[in-house]
């Protein structure tokens, strides 16, 4: 969990400074990000966004896709929202002093807006792409992209459905390879 949860904060192969645990995890979060990148659901989905956010495509359709994992979540844990993402913030503050410092930052941002329970709400959403808007100074206008949620809210969720039954499966098949190696 720590080394999928701080793997953006990681370049190159500096990922081999840490446990063997915590680089497979780091490892594991690389494969899922390649695998979501090359899927044909996902190109789908960004090619809906293309025109009007051109690179920042992805980060959206990641963010959309996190609502819809979010607001879903009972069909994919027997854990309830509420108390997975109240031990996830209690297990990540606990340790924050021990992480990279971008990830530091991270766990306070979402600690305090409680991002990973509101990722469910259109709301939340809404504050995170306006959040990634001021990041890159309203170059993004990612800030517009909760109208095409609305707008294509089915569309993506199907999307998102599909995709993520691809996902949970390729995912344990590479979670069994990067244990065995």
């Amino acid at each position: 969990m720590i080394g999928n949860f701080i793997a953006d904060h990681i370049r190159g192969n500096n990922y081999e400074e840490f446990s063997k645990e915590i680089q497979q995890g780091i490892l594991l979060h690389r494969e899922i990000d390649t695998f979501t990148d090359a899927h044909k659901i996902v190109r789908k989905s960004k090619r809906r966004l293309h025109k009007r956010y051109r690179h920042y495509d992805g980060v959206i359709i990641d963010i959309f896709f996190d609502h819809f994992l979010a607001k879903n979540w009972a069909d994919y844990s027997a854990i309830p929202l509420d108390l997975y993402t109240n031990s996830i913030n209690h297990f990540f503050d606990k340790i924050s002093s021990e992480l990279p410092v971008k990830s530091k930052q991270f766990i306070k941002y979402m600690i305090e807006y409680n991002i990973l329970f509101n990722y469910q709400f259109e709301d939340g959403i809404e504050k995170v792409l306006n959040g990634m808007n001021n990041r890159t100074q309203g170059k993004s206008q990612m800030n517009l992209a909760i109208e095409d949620l609305k707008i294509l809210h089915r569309e993506f969720e199907d999307d998102f459905t599909i995709f993520f039954k691809d996902l949970i499966a390729h995912t344990n098949q590479k979670l069994i390879e990067i244990k065995n190696c």
